[in-house]
């Protein structure tokens, strides 16, 4: 199991806050890539022919739960993660 999976299986979990560079790992490995933005507690990813993801950060350094959710909900990580491993 590789790092990508694993971070997607402690989302399923849906714990209440994620470190913000894992959000960011997980998005890049989807497509993404993080936009300069003005600073302060949001950041900005972008994908070519998809609307971009703008990501909440509590002290700059975490994402909540809710957050997390929409993550999953977006890059569809439940089906992503059945495919993989048919579970």
């Amino acid at each position: 199991m590789n790092q990508l999976d694993k971070l997607v299986e402690k989302f399923l979990r849906r714990p209440p806050e994620v470190l913000f560079d894992d959000v960011a790992k997980v998005l890049e490995a989807f497509g993404y890539e993080e936009r300069p933005s003005g600073g302060g507690s949001h950041r900005f990813f972008a994908k070519p022919g998809h609307r971009g993801k703008t990501v909440p950060t509590v002290k700059g350094r975490y994402v909540k739960r809710r957050y997390v959710s929409m993550i999953i909900d977006n890059l569809e990580l439940e089906e992503w993660h059945e495919k993989r491993h048919g579970a």
